[in-house]
C-alpha cells in the first residue's frame, strides 16, 4: 500500500509535539525529510507568522505556495525538492533576504526581481542554461552571495574564469560566487 504524503499541517504537529512550543510563535522551523515526504506546501504555513527561518528541504514538493502570510520569513530553505519555478516566492518579497533552492529542476528566473531584498541565492545544481534566464538576477538589486555551480550554464563555459568573469560582469551587485569573493578593478 502507498503511503500518503505528509500534508504541512501533519509535519507543523509533529514538529510542535517534538519541540513543546507552538508553531505559530516560532522564529525558526524545520520541516525537511519528512518521511513520509511533503508533497505540497499548503495554506497551513500561512499559520507560521513568526516564522524567521523554515526549512522544507530534502521532500518532495513541486512548487512554492502557501506562504503569503509569512510576513516575517527571511531565509526560505527549499533544496532537494521538485520545484520547477519560482513562482508562488513573490508572495513573501517585501520579507525574503535568502533563498535556499539547490537540487531543483528550475530552469527560468521568471518572477526573481520581485525579491527586491533578495540577499542570498543559493541555487546551485539546477537546470538553467541561458545567460537571457541569468540576467533576470540583475533585477535584485540587493543580491550580494550567489551560488550557481552545477547548473548547465556554468558548465557550458570553456572554464571556470570565463564563468566567473561572465556572471560577475553581467551582475555588478554581487560580492561572492559559487563561495569565492568577486575581485573588481
Amino acid at each position: 500500500m502507498a503511503l500518503k504524503p505528509t500534508t504541512c499541517k501533519e509535519a507543523i504537529a509533529r514538529w510542535e509535539k517534538q519541540k513543546g512550543e507552538s508553531a505559530a510563535d516560532a522564529k525558526v522551523i524545520e520541516l525537511q525529510f519528512q518521511w513520509p515526504p511533503i508533497e505540497k506546501m499548503d495554506g497551513a504555513l500561512s499559520t507560521l507568522v513568526n516564522c524567521e527561518k523554515l526549512s522544507l528541504s530534502s521532500n518532495m514538493i513541486d512548487k512554492i505556495a502557501g506562504i503569503a502570510g509569512m510576513r516575517n520569513l527571511k531565509i526560505l530553505s527549499l533544496g532537494r525538492n521538485y520545484i520547477k519555478s519560482l513562482s508562488g516566492v513573490e508572495t513573501v518579497a517585501d520579507s525574503l533576504e535568502e533563498l535556499w533552492i539547490s537540487y531543483n529542476p528550475i530552469d527560468k528566473l521568471k518572477g526573481i526581481g520581485a525579491l527586491k531584498n533578495l540577499r542570498v541565492l543559493y541555487m546551485a545544481n539546477n537546470a538553467v542554461k541561458e545567460w537571457v534566464e541569468f540576467n533576470r538576477l540583475q533585477e535584485c538589486p540587493a543580491l550580494r552571495d550567489l551560488v550557481f555551480t552545477g547548473n548547465p550554464i556554468c558548465e557550458n563555459q570553456p572554464d571556470i574564469d570565463t564563468w566567473r568573469a561572465q556572471a560577475a560582469n553581467r551582475l555588478q551587485q554581487i560580492i561572492k560566487l559559487d563561495g569565492i569573493p568577486i575581485l573588481r578593478d
